[in-house]
């Protein structure tokens, strides 16, 4: 599967609006950075759905042991609640406490859009992980609380319902041991089950050189070696974690497009813009990033430039769906395919596959692991198993909000936290 059949089996095309009639191929750089700048602009939340003000009453964190909760309260007394990350939170507490739930207090919670424009504009300093994370897991609740004041999935409230089922790919996150031994593991993370797809890492991780704990040729060895075991009909992506220098990452490009890859994920260090460009344009496996990119405007350069060919902004790193929901705006004006990053686990899952539910441009798979319901937070759907079904996929909820519900006695064991 090259780069072109890649992009034609996404919907394309589906927004229509008038700012994306003055593309065309031969569009300057800064032509199409124009473009962009006006897809960035529309608005995401449906405030149409909102008759009167939703004005924040309180928004608080919840600790138990290591498991974060965010829970929003308006002044009419409807409620969202949304699990925050389970590993980074944690370094964080001060600034959400401090810095952010303040803010939120008194706001209408329809004007999320502008909130997040304006909480970014008064703490640009901090972008990164430290913003993002704590300002997405407030998101993610006040979009359970206004799906439940309108009575609708979260999906609803960001765009229209392209998927009502996700397909997924199992990702296997192991590096440092033989081609063989890693195979091994690979079928084993695949063994039983009917998902269509599947990832590996290949290379070191943030190294230009070959790590002396990581067996020699490994990647060169294992790229054929997952082909032949698993066959012509599985969908096979790679990760690099920006292991290669540009010629490196076109030797082992060429590999994969040998054995019929479907993407390519940082071949070279993430934030190397140009020379994530020029892999790009010498290879026809497509090219995928953006897990790290903070920047809606990194990820506008990215585009423009077609030095991704699919966009992966991570829900968490990213600062949630409205802002993502941009990113594959921008990305499906140029007829290119989101398959958003998913980061730990917690409840990111589910995020994932809201988001995933409301955009026409998706990519066939979606990274979801294996033991997603073994997250250390206990939900329950009453419109959905959270699992893959026969088919590979995992039915998107329906019941309104984030469709789920965590358990009330796992609930009533978080704090609020102090710092």
């Amino acid at each position: 599967m090259n780069r072109r059949i890649f992009i034609q089996s996404a919907a394309i095309g589906t927004l229509g609006a008038p700012v994306f009639s003055g593309y065309s191929a031969g569009s300057s750089l800064l032509d199409k950075i124009k473009l962009l700048d006006e897809v960035i602009k529309q608005p995401v939340l449906k405030k149409e759905l909102f008759n009167s003000p939703v004005i924040i009453e309180s928004v608080e964190l919840l600790r138990f042991d290591n498991s974060y909760l965010c829970r929003v309260r308006s002044t009419n007394g409807a409620e969202g609640l949304a699990a925050g990350h389970p590993f980074q939170q944690r370094l964080l507490d001060s600034l959400f406490v401090n810095r952010m739930q303040p803010f939120f207090i008194g706001k209408d919670a329809r004007e999320l859009d502008s909130l997040i424009d304006e909480m970014y504009v008064g703490n640009y300093k901090l972008q990164g992980l430290a913003l993002w994370i704590p300002l997405a897991t407030i998101e993610f609740a006040i979009l359970d609380m206004l799906g439940r004041i309108a009575g609708k999935p979260v999906g609803e409230l960001i765009g229209e319902i392209h998927n009502t089922e996700v397909g997924v790919y199992f990702p296997n996150n192991n590096r440092g041991r033989s081609a063989g031994e890693s195979l091994e593991r690979i079928q084993g993370m695949m063994d039983g089950t009917s998902v269509k797809a599947l990832k590996f890492k290949v290379g070191g991780r943030m190294r230009r050189v070959n790590d002396p704990n990581d067996p020699p040729d490994r990647s060169e060895k294992l790229i054929p070696m997952v082909r032949e075991a698993f066959g012509n009909d599985m969908v096979l992506y790679v990760d690099s974690n920006s292991s290669y220098t540009i010629d490196e990452a076109v030797r082992i490009g060429r590999i994969l497009e040998e054995y019929r890859y479907g993407f390519y994920e940082e071949p070279v260090p993430f934030d190397e813009y140009e020379e994530t460009r020029q892999v790009a344009r010498t290879l026809s496996i497509p090219i995928a990033g953006g897990e790290q990119e903070p920047s809606l405007h990194q990820f506008r350069w990215l585009i423009a430039s077609d030095a991704l060919q699919i966009v992966q902004p991570d829900q968490f790193y990213f600062g949630g769906m409205i802002r993502s929901m941009k990113v594959a705006r921008m990305a499906e004006a140029f007829g290119k395919t989101c398959v958003p990053h998913l980061s730990g686990g917690g409840l990111g899952y589910l995020y994932l596959l809201h988001f995933v539910s409301a955009i026409p441009n998706a990519g066939p798979y979606h990274e979801v692991y294996r033991n997603n319901r073994q997250t250390g937070t206990p939900v329950e759907s009453r419109t959905s198993s959270l699992v893959p079904g026969e088919n590979g996929k995992i039915k998107v909820p329906t019941g309104p909000g984030l469709g789920i519900e965590i358990d009330p006695d796992f609930v009533r064991r978080h704090v609020p936290v102090k710092v």
